[in-house]
């Protein structure tokens, strides 16, 4: 099943991670490419949430997560925007940058154009840091645009639910 943002499903894993953190004491901050601030709206969508949320970069292009996140140039260029290396930097330049707590970030290609045989369309990356560990998953999604970005959105929530 798909869901878009806004849905119940996703404001109600968005409501449980603003809860976890509010309970920790944990600030939280996102960086987004492929969601372009998904993650972020659906955060913030959550009355209250400006107790625990704190920054929402959206570094859709290479520059801004060099310049925002301190995400390597040579890194961009050996592995490519999306990957493991550059979703985990960009998780860890979030956190960085912020001074949250913990932080997601997510760099795919949703489509519909983009896609090559080694990184199709559908291939998203998606990271969670805090202060112990940064974990990394690689999704291959299927659908339309605004189903691989709002599937993205809810595999972000679940990570973010898992760590705390």
């Amino acid at each position: 099943m798909v869901f878009i943002a806004g849905d119940a499903v996703v404001d109600t894993l968005a409501a449980t991670v603003l809860g976890q953190c509010k309970a920790k004491g944990y600030t939280l901050a996102c960086a987004e490419s492929c969601t372009g601030g998904l993650i972020s709206a659906a955060l913030t969508d959550i009355a209250g949430s400006s107790a625990v949320f704190t920054h929402g970069f959206i570094t859709y292009a290479n520059n801004a997560k060099i310049a925002m996140l301190g995400v390597s140039a040579v890194d961009l260029e050996q592995f490519g925007a999306v990957s493991e290396t550059v979703v985990r930097q960009m998780a860890e330049g979030a956190r960085r940058v912020s001074g949250a707590d913990i932080s997601v970030a997510t760099t795919g290609i949703a489509g519909p154009s983009g896609g090559t045989a080694q990184k199709p369309v559908g291939l998203v990356f998606v990271a969670v840091a805090s202060p112990d560990q940064t974990l990394v998953k690689e999704l291959r999604l299927q659908g339309n645009r605004q189903e691989i970005r709002a599937q993205t959105v809810e595999y972000a929530l679940k990570m973010l639910q898992d760590l705390i």
